[in-house]
């Protein structure tokens, strides 16, 4: 590093210097001014530079600060990075991730660019990644890392407090790992604390000090995971096969990580944003991204406009009406929203399957009813003292009341049938939702106030 760069004082200075050294091909410079950045700093300034100019960067910097930048991204951002470079230097930049999150990153990649990344990957981490990609990713198998710190149960303190002094650059990949001990074929037999370690005699075997280890099987969901970490204080959890064979150790962070990403991906999907967008993403990407949902709401909007202009004489009538339309919709659409985000958390903790749709009903509309005939009563009586008709304030409060019923009934119960057919149910609950709850409530208000028509005008 050039010990000789001044470090720009404003952020715009600081972003100019860099898009200077990019131009220049200044690794140097280019290192000092984004070393004493933090990773995150690092990587909203690469961000900003366009495609080839972060390229350029990847390639020009050393290769434990580009590893940095692509751990430091989103998943698809970390691609789009990986996949633009050669595959000599993407391999160099993968081989300085921990194991995790390599699968992560090739396991994104077209299969002819990860096998040319692959191809010029040590072998044996190669083949790690290989393996970390055949498990699902919300699974133990998907979120462990293979850098395991184990021995052999026939080692003693002295050979484990030697490896430690050893290599102690490597220990920093175990994210503050216990020792895990395996016998003859691999398989876990148990656990030191490091406090047995340097409490015990040099000369003393691990299997004198171990204590039986509390382990996952590769297949474990995340929300059994998710279990295990609130219930015990550990850092990390040895993974082990259907035979006890340890393959790995998945850590807290990767558990909490993988739900923050998984509530964040549903959370976006109801909002009509479909993947990790960011901003520095080409343009036609993510307006086409956009416009697939937007589009699909047009029609959807359309048919729920359709029930307003059978009742137009209906609504010219009572103009009244037009006040109180929307708030029958949304009140009912939010009631149904909170049954949809009841009915996916359960659907993530694996506490309701698609075949629990009768008993979600049931269990919904008990609830819809009390809500429903609470909410009508108190919007009825709104609209009453507003426009001082009672038959305005019976005719609005029964719609809502109906809306609400059929609201929490469909987004109790929408989750699990999408589910059922091999839909998402995060991206698509929220419009039909919407759709159906808009219909209801326009057809409810507009019907009833049709009925009721002498008692209105």
């Amino acid at each position: 590093m050039d010990g000789n760069v001044d470090i720009p004082s404003t952020d715009e200075e600081l972003s100019l210097r860099i898009k200077e050294a990019v131009g220049q091909s200044n690794a140097s410079e280019l290192e000092a001014l984004l070393d004493p950045l933090t990773s995150s700093e690092a990587l909203r300034e690469v961000l900003q530079l366009t495609p080839a100019e972060r390229d350029t960067v990847l390639e020009i910097v050393p290769v434990g600060l580009a590893a940095d930048l692509v751990e430091e991204a989103p998943n698809e951002m970390a691609v789009e990075l990986v996949e633009r470079l050669k595959p000599e230097r993407a391999a160099e930049i993968i081989e300085q991730l921990d194991s995790d999150i390599q699968a992560d990153v090739i396991g994104e990649l077209d299969t002819p660019d990860a096998e040319a990344i692959l191809s010029e990957m040590d072998a044996e981490e190669a083949a790690d990644v290989r393996l970390l990609s055949t498990f699902e990713d919300d699974t133990a198998g998907g979120l462990m890392m293979t850098e395991v710190f184990k021995f052999r149960d026939t080692q003693t303190v002295g050979n484990v407090l030697r490896e430690l002094a050893s290599d102690d650059e490597d220990f920093e990949r175990y994210r503050g790992q216990h020792p895990y001990i395996v016998d003859s074929e691999g398989r876990a037999v148990g656990v030191v604390s490091l406090r047995s370690l340097l409490t015990a005699k040099r000369s003393e075997k691990l299997t004198s000090i171990m204590v039986q280890p509390l382990t996952v099987t590769v297949d474990t969901p995340l929300e059994q995971l998710e279990d295990v970490f609130n219930d015990h204080p550990f850092l990390g959890v040895p993974v082990v096969y259907a035979d006890g064979v340890l393959a790995g150790v998945v850590s807290r962070t990767a558990v909490a990580e993988a739900i923050l990403e998984r509530s964040e991906s549903e959370s976006l999907k109801r909002q009509g944003v479909v993947g990790d967008e960011l901003r520095s993403m080409p343009l036609s990407l993510r307006s086409r991204r956009r416009l697939a949902w937007l589009a699909a709401n047009i029609v959807l909007n359309i048919i729920a406009a359709s029930v307003i202009s059978a009742y137009e004489e209906t609504l010219a009538a009572v103009i009244a009406l037009a006040i109180f339309l929307p708030m029958v919709s949304d009140m009912s659409g939010c009631s149904g929203n909170q049954a949809v985000g009841v009915t996916m958390r359960e659907l993530s903790l694996g506490l309701v399957r698609p075949q629990d749709a009768v008993r979600v009903w049931i269990k919904e509309i008990s609830v819809g009813v009390i809500n429903g005939i609470a909410l009508g009563i108190l919007i009825g009586l709104v609209a009453w003292f507003w426009k001082g008709n009672p038959a305005l304030g019976l005719v609005i409060g029964t719609a809502l009341a109906l809306n609400t019923m059929l609201a929490v009934s469909i987004g109790g119960v929408v989750p699990l049938l999408l589910k059922r057919i091999g839909q998402d149910p995060a991206a698509a609950s929220g419009p039909l939702l919407t759709t159906i709850t808009d219909m209801a409530g326009f057809f409810f208000v507009l019907s009833l106030a049709t009925l009721m028509m002498p008692w209105l005008v």
